[in-house]
């Protein structure tokens, strides 16, 4: 049998429109509510207490995992009747055709004289039947649909109301409707506004409340409350007493949970910035280290100039070694400078639209007069028609201009550098291919790492400082890329980048000169 709301019923407002007992609105969090929620549980539980209970929670199955505790554990017998409440029949049509599981709906029982209504969003109608079929404390279950107003006022508050002959209550919890102009200024919060909540313990305002709800369902029906029922006067000041201490311990124990949860959250944080600082100190470590190689070859050519008897072939040799270490030091304060830079700003850097067809020949053109002095051919197969992809500004240049100058310096005369893009699925992959000296597999997962250097077997050193290859992963790492490392000693290797492609409204409103 299907039910439906002949008007708007908002409990808020019949409370705020002359009822007695909404003097006091006091701000509630979401785990406050299901604390109080929690103690009147526990209260009619401990006490055998048969009530009839007409819920409208929260969506979470936490919500209404309580409603089925009661219903599990008070020693009840009669039909269990499940009640969907939709509080706007466009809203819920539209979510049973984009999700069925997700469609909402509200659970009760009666057990003789007294059901419990709960609405259960995210739950589907079968499981709950399923559920109230199967439980030990039932025999037989009902469904029932109630549909209220189109955009309803109860759509922004939620309720608990325990009826039954020897205790009544209602915790009533409201959402404002905050203007606009405050929905703006307060967007970029995290928290969500609290919620004002009130708690009823006065017979004749909860009769009130349900007389007018009991009225506005249409049919009506004894169905889902006795048509003698009558609240009593005042509560029982023990039931009140032992409802008071329940609540205190569910304080305690949100207080608590809450304190674990902080203090797990503050260790991790602490641990992590041990981690930071231990990187740190490494990375000055190694600083220090790479900047003192260079400055004690130069301090040993200085020591072997003044030698009196120095000859001048010898003299030219350690006036070029001189220069090849301050060569060496101005490329590694640079260096790290770019890294460090690169890391505090990274985050931050915006992502462009850019093809590898306007980057990779420019980048190529720079180096072939180095590579002809070493007798190294360079050539690229990066067509126009390439996809655009997405990188750090300015980042997909400094990727190929790493990868390039490493393929030359580590290929010895006579050999050979490709550079070729193609589509692999969603990415655009440009391999960096030579005929170089290779990395043996020892070697490969450490050429990543900062400062890093292999050592040429068959060429002279090419002067790297270790860090081009991490800065091209961090730039990969920013706009969803990838690079891996192919190689064999003495045959070369094959350094593969992936870049997504750019699709959608962006890549097509993208300049076309973008680089």
């Amino acid at each position: 049998m299907n039910f439906s709301f002949a008007q708007d019923v908002s409990i808020y407002q019949q409370l705020a429109s002359g009822m007695q007992g909404l003097a006091q609105l006091l701000p509630h969090s979401p785990t406050t509510l299901l604390a109080q929620l929690k103690s009147q549980i526990d209260l009619l539980i401990e006490q055998q207490i048969v009530a009839t209970l007409w819920v409208k929670l929260p969506p979470g199955i936490i919500w209404h995992s309580e409603i089925q505790r009661y219903q599990q554990q008070v020693r009840m017998s009669g039909v269990i009747r499940i009640l969907h409440i939709q509080e706007s029949k466009t809203e819920v049509e539209g979510e049973q055709t984009a999700s069925p599981s997700r469609q909402r709906h509200t659970t009760g029982t009666q057990r003789g004289n007294s059901p419990v209504l709960t609405q259960t969003p995210r739950l589907s109608k079968d499981s709950l039947q399923e559920h109230s079929s199967t439980s030990p404390t039932s025999s037989f279950s009902q469904s029932f649909l109630v549909q209220s107003a189109p955009n309803s006022q109860s759509q922004r508050e939620y309720f608990v109301m325990v009826l039954s002959s020897q205790y009544c209550c209602l915790i009533l919890a409201h959402r404002p409707n905050r203007s606009r102009k405050n929905n703006l200024a307060k967007a970029n919060r995290k928290k969500t506004a609290p919620l004002l909540a009130v708690t009823i313990f006065e017979g004749q305002t909860i009769q009130l409340v349900l007389d007018v709800m009991k009225s506005a369902i249409r049919p009506q029906s004894s169905l889902l409350m006795p048509a003698d029922f009558i609240c009593p006067s005042a509560p029982d000041p023990t039931l009140i007493s032992q409802l008071l201490a329940k609540q205190l311990q569910q304080q305690d124990e949100i207080f608590r949970q809450r304190t674990t949860k902080r203090l797990a959250i503050m260790q991790q944080k602490n641990q992590k910035l041990q981690e930071n600082l231990q990187l740190k100190d490494e990375y000055l470590s190694n600083v220090c280290q790479e900047l003192r190689a260079p400055l004690t070859h130069m301090k040993t050519a200085l020591s072997l100039l003044n030698s009196p008897h120095l000859k001048i072939a010898s003299k030219q040799r350690y006036f070029q070694m001189l220069k090849q270490e301050c060569d060496r030091q101005n490329a590694l304060i640079t260096g790290v400078f770019d890294m460090v830079q690169l890391e505090r700003n990274l985050p931050q850097m915006p992502l462009e639209v850019v093809r590898l067809s306007e980057v990779v020949p420019g980048v190529v053109s720079i180096y072939q007069p180095l590579a002809r002095e070493k007798g190294i051919m360079v050539a690229y197969t990066v067509g126009t028609q390439l996809p655009a992809v997405w990188c750090v500004s300015g980042g997909l240049r400094q990727i190929v201009i790493n990868l390039l100058s490493n393929s030359i310096n580590f290929t010895p005369k006579g050999g050979q550098v490709w550079v070729q893009g193609r589509v692999q699925g969603n990415y655009v992959q440009l391999e960096f291919r030579d005929t170089g000296i290779g990395i043996a597999d020892s070697d490969i997962p450490k050429i990543f790492e900062r400062f890093y250097r292999l050592r040429p077997t068959t060429t002279e050193d090419s002067g790297s400082v270790g860090l081009g290859l991490s800065i091209v992963q961090l730039l990969l790492s920013r706009c969803s890329g990838s690079i891996s490392v192919k190689s064999k000693l003495n045959e070369g290797s094959i350094f593969t980048v992936r870049l997504a492609i750019a699709c959608g409204r962006a890549a097509l409103n993208a300049p076309s000169d973008a680089s």
